[in-house]
């Protein structure tokens, strides 16, 4: 008996879009496994495989890793996916190469953009601190410390990360949005791409819900 095809998908999102959020939801309900690119690309750095050892090199170098061998990387590690319903890629690809050889060696399913107003993000980084020892993350809107600047386990201060400063966060979106946009052409071109609008994953989770619940059935029937 032939295994279940693998369904195979990509989340595309802006920093701050809720990005995590959502994918943590669809691995709950959906039972895809999620992958993310930077894990990947740490992992096989250290385990010192052969594609780890020559993305090492150029990044010890200065320079950005080639799309060839980010596409290799990233390939090796999604063919290692075995059992389960399949998996749920995150942080690639990046660019328009990147995804015209990546389906080639891996015929996705769905594509799914979360698409968040700018200003909303910048409104929503703007108010986030972090515990930087710990990681622990808070938000002065919506998850705020119990005292204002400080750690709620060790009373230690909260720091907001440079890039986290809203001319800074203006400046990351631009970037994502110029390098992402040729993407969702591509993809859209390939009628893979299915764009999700609004300013809350609370809102936006349902209808990402609803649409995947056309290829997969729930692995739970609340959302």
């Amino acid at each position: 008996m032939a295994a279940p095809k693998l369904f195979k998908m990509i989340i595309l999102g802006a920093p701050g879009s809720g990005k995590g959020t959502i994918s943590s939801r669809i691995v709950r309900d959906f039972g895809l496994k999620h992958l993310s690119s930077g894990d990947i690309l740490r992992s096989q750095i250290m385990n010192k495989t052969e594609l780890g050892r020559e993305a090492e090199q150029h990044m010890a170098a200065g320079g950005l890793v080639p799309d060839d061998i980010m596409v290799g990387l990233i390939s090796s590690q999604l063919q290692q996916v075995q059992g389960g319903r399949g998996w749920l890629l995150d942080g690639f690809p990046r660019t328009t190469p990147q995804a015209q050889q990546l389906q080639k060696m891996h015929q996705l399913d769905l594509v799914v953009s979360l698409e968040v107003p700018h200003e909303v993000i910048i409104d929503r980084i703007k108010g986030r601190w972090v515990h930087i020892p710990s990681g622990r993350v808070y938000n002065t809107d919506f998850n705020p410390p119990k005292k204002q600047g400080v750690d709620d386990e060790t009373g230690e201060p909260l720091t907001q990360r440079p890039d986290d400063h809203p001319e800074a966060v203006a400046r990351r979106l631009e970037t994502y949005s110029s390098n992402t946009e040729p993407l969702l052409q591509f993809y859209g071109q390939l009628d893979l791409l299915k764009q999700f609008h609004g300013t809350e994953s609370n809102k936006i989770w349902p209808h990402v819900y609803e649409h995947l619940a056309t290829f997969l059935q729930p692995s739970k029937a609340d959302k």
